[in-house]
């Protein structure tokens, strides 16, 4: 079984790639039992949802805003 430290970078590594079926087993397995990288994956997942709706609504707002340039 995985320890904590190796979970942690199972969660990071989880957002770069798809993970193999064996990780994902014993990321599963691991967050089941351990209250501390439940919390971390939930924390890590609800990162992901603000910057991707932070990075949306900057978008949004800079397709209709002009593009201020300093003239001086």
């Amino acid at each position: 079984m995985l320890n904590c430290q190796e979970i942690i970078r199972l969660v990071s590594e989880s957002q770069e790639r798809p993970l193999t079926l064996r990780e994902k087993i014993s990321l599963r397995t691991h967050v089941m039992m351990c209250s501390g990288c439940s919390n971390y994956e939930k924390n890590m997942a609800s990162l992901r949802l603000t910057m991707r709706a932070f990075a949306k609504g900057t978008n949004e707002k800079n397709k209709h805003e002009p593009e201020s340039r300093d003239k001086g």
